[in-house]
């Protein structure tokens, strides 16, 4: 594995070249190195969803602000520094009004 000397970004292997995704830093090959090919996965581990599909999220009670529904979707997100907790993100199964509840 290559990490980019520019950002620390993880390398891509393009024919003779490395390339960093992040920053497009390219830097060639060492042509005495021997690098492991894996093979890429496996249709059946690869799992799609829609973006903007928030069904598959779990549901609890929560009272919405918006239309005083108990029933919301939630999900939990690190917005802050890493040492901080995770914030916790509902979405009112009903009106779809979404709003946020932090640790204090």
């Amino acid at each position: 594995m290559e990490f980019c000397d520019e950002c620390g970004s993880m390398m891509k292997a393009e024919e003779e070249l490395w390339v960093c995704g992040s920053c497009g830093h390219k830097t060639p090959k060492d042509p005495d190195a021997e690098y492991v090919l894996t093979e890429d996965q496996e249709a059946s581990e690869v799992i799609e969803t829609d973006e903007n599909s928030e069904s598959a999220l779990p549901t609890t009670e929560a009272h919405c602000p918006e239309c005083g529904n108990d029933r919301a979707r939630w999900y939990m997100q690190q917005i802050r520094a890493a040492d901080e907790s995770e914030t916790r993100f509902f979405i009112c199964t009903e009106c779809s009004h979404k709003w946020r509840e932090d640790d204090n």
